[in-house]
C-alpha cells in the first residue's frame, strides 16, 4: 500500500534538467517582441515582475521596472498607509501632469510668492481668483521686480494670456504647444478650473522611457500585495491606484483562500492575481473563483527553505508547466515566481507556459531595492532575506506570520516560530536596469534561437531536451580560470 506512493511518484523537473533546443529560424533578437499579458486585464513589455519582498520591492524598485516595461508588487510587510502611500509614490512619479498644483492669488505680493517658489523649489506659479485660472507668474517676472518693490501685487505682472491644454492633450500635442509658444509649463483646464499642470521637463522625461508599462491614463502601473484574508489593505490599495492586488501566501490552495478571494473580487476595480500553488487541481480551483492570474512556486527560492523544513514542493519547471497546461485553457496568465537565477531560466520558464517570471535574489542588491549598502571585506552589499525567516516574521507589519499560517503570541513568540525562510546579505549590483537589460538580452537571444517573434510563439514552437548532470557540468563555464565574468551570469552569494 505505502510503497505505492514512491513506485507511481511522478518526475518532477527543474531549470537544470532540460536544455532549449535550437530550431531553424530567421528570427534577430532585435526583432523580438516581449510584451505578454500579466493578468487578464493587464500588458507589460517585459516578462519581469519583482517579488513582493520587504528586501526588493518598495516605490523605488516598482518604478524602476514599470519604466523598463514591467512590473513591482509592493509588498506588505508594512502598514496599510505605508503601503498606500508607496503606491502613490509610484503613481505619482509615472503621472506626465502633476496634479496637487500649487497656486497663487492675485493679491498675493511678489515677496509671499517668491518665498512659495523658494520653499517649494520650483519656478513658476498659476494665478487662481474664485477657482478659476486667470493668469501665471513665473520666476522670470519677478526677478527684475522683487528688490525694489518687493509688495507688488501679482496681479500687476503676471502673464493674463495663458496657454493651457485641456486633460485629453497628448504628450506629443504638449509639446508641440509647448514649443510654439515658447512656454515652459502649461496648465491644464477643465470647465475653466485648472486641474493640474505639465511640464517640459516632465514631456521629456516621458520620451526617455518609450516601453515603460503605464495604465489607461499614462501614469506607471504597479500592483501591490495582501494577505489571504486582509480586504481592507486590499480595498484601500485599490482605492489608492493600485492596478492589481497579488494575494500573498505560501500555499493558495485551501477552499478558505480560495472562497475569501472571490469576496476581493468583488470589491475591488483592480485585478487580482493568487498565490502561490504548485499543481493543476490548484489552479483549477482558482481558476474557478475567478481570478485574473496565478503566481506559482512553492519552495524554489534561493533563501526559501520550505522544502527543507516542511519536506514539502514541486521542481519549478513541472510547476509551471501543469499550472499553465490548466490556465491556458481559460485565459489566465501565469507568473513564474522564484528558482530563477540566469536569463536562460527565464526563456525555459517562459517556455513551458508561464506568460511572466517574478524575480527575488535576481534584483535584491540593486539600488533600488530596499535597505543600506554596507561594507565587508572591502566589499559592498545589501541585505536579503525571505518572507519566511525570522526577520521577516517578527520584523515590520510580520506579513512572514500569516503568509505562513503562523500565529504566536506571548513573551517568547519569537522562539514558537518556525521559519521558512533564510537571511543574508548579497553582493551589491548596482542599478536594477543593467540587470533587466541583461535579462532579456538573453530571453531575446533564446526567443532567436528557437524562432519565436513573442512570448505566444515562444510557448508553440520550443522545444526541450533533457540532460544530466554532465550536460548542465559542460553548459556552464568550464576547464578554464574566468578572468573576466559576464554580467549576464549573475551569481548569488548568502552569507
Amino acid at each position: 500500500m505505502f510503497s505505492k506512493k514512491l513506485k507511481t511518484a511522478p518526475e518532477g523537473y527543474t531549470f537544470d534538467d532540460f536544455l532549449l533546443v535550437p530550431s531553424r529560424s530567421s528570427v534577430e533578437p532585435k526583432d523580438v517582441k516581449t510584451h505578454t499579458q500579466v493578468s487578464r486585464n493587464f500588458t507589460i513589455n517585459i516578462p519581469i515582475i519583482s517579488s513582493a519582498m520587504d528586501t526588493v520591492t518598495e516605490a523605488e524598485m516598482a518604478i524602476a521596472l514599470a519604466q523598463e516595461g514591467g512590473l513591482g508588487v509592493i509588498h506588505r510587510n508594512m502598514s496599510i498607509n505605508e503601503q498606500i502611500a508607496e503606491v502613490k509614490k509610484v503613481k505619482r512619479s509615472g503621472d506626465l501632469t502633476i496634479r496637487d498644483v500649487i497656486t497663487t492669488k492675485p493679491d498675493a505680493s511678489l515677496r509671499e510668492v517668491h518665498e512659495m517658489m523658494d520653499e517649494e523649489e520650483i519656478s513658476g506659479l498659476p494665478v487662481v481668483h474664485n477657482g478659476k485660472l486667470i493668469g501665471i507668474i513665473s520666476r522670470r517676472d519677478i526677478k527684475p521686480i522683487i528688490n525694489s518693490d518687493p509688495q507688488k501685487k501679482v496681479r500687476e505682472i503676471m502673464t493674463e494670456d495663458v496657454v493651457t491644454i485641456s486633460e485629453s492633450t497628448t504628450p506629443e500635442e504638449a509639446l508641440d504647444i509647448a514649443y510654439e509658444n515658447k512656454v515652459e509649463r502649461l496648465p491644464v483646464i477643465k470647465e475653466n478650473h485648472i486641474v493640474g499642470i505639465v511640464t517640459i521637463r516632465d514631456i521629456l522625461e516621458l520620451k526617455k522611457f518609450p516601453n515603460a508599462s503605464r495604465d489607461k491614463t499614462g501614469r506607471f502601473m504597479v500592483a501591490a500585495a495582501t494577505g489571504p484574508f486582509d480586504l481592507e489593505r486590499a480595498m484601500a490599495l485599490d482605492d489608492a491606484g493600485a492596478d492589481i492586488i497579488a494575494i500573498d501566501c505560501a500555499h493558495a490552495h485551501k477552499p478558505n483562500i480560495v472562497k475569501f478571494a472571490k469576496t476581493i473580487k468583488e470589491n475591488i476595480e483592480a485585478d487580482l492575481v493568487v498565490g502561490n500553488i504548485a499543481t493543476r487541481e490548484a489552479a483549477e480551483d482558482l481558476i474557478a473563483g475567478d481570478v485574473d492570474g496565478i503566481k506559482v512556486g512553492i519552495g524554489p527560492g534561493s533563501i526559501c527553505t520550505t522544502r527543507i523544513i516542511a519536506g514539502v514542493g514541486v521542481p519549478q519547471l513541472t510547476a509551471i508547466s501543469d499550472v499553465a497546461d490548466v490556465a491556458k485553457e481559460h485565459n489566465v496568465p501565469v507568473i513564474g515566481d522564484g528558482g530563477l537565477r540566469f536569463s536562460g531560466d527565464v526563456a525555459k520558464a517562459i517556455a513551458v507556459g508561464a506568460d511572466t517570471v517574478m524575480l527575488g535574489s535576481l534584483l535584491a542588491g540593486t539600488h533600488e531595492s530596499p535597505g543600506e549598502v554596507v561594507i565587508m571585506n572591502g566589499r559592498k552589499f545589501k541585505q536579503y532575506r525571505g518572507m519566511g525567516s525570522l526577520g521577516a516574521m517578527t520584523g515590520g507589519a510580520g506579513a512572514g506570520t500569516d503568509r505562513y499560517f503562523q500565529e504566536v503570541k506571548g513573551p517568547m513568540k519569537h522562539a514558537k516560530l518556525v521559519p521558512e525562510g533564510v537571511e543574508g546579505v548579497v553582493p551589491y549590483k548596482g542599478m536594477a536596469n543593467e540587470i533587466l537589460f541583461q535579462l532579456i538580452g538573453g530571453l531575446k537571444a533564446s526567443m532567436g534561437y528557437c524562432g519565436a517573434n513573442n512570448i505566444e510563439e515562444m510557448q508553440e514552437k520550443s522545444h526541450f531536451v533533457r540532460i544530466t548532470s554532465s550536460g548542465m557540468k559542460e553548459s556552464h563555464p568550464h576547464d578554464l580560470l574566468i578572468t573576466n565574468e559576464s554580467p549576464n551570469y549573475p551569481t548569488t552569494r548568502l552569507m
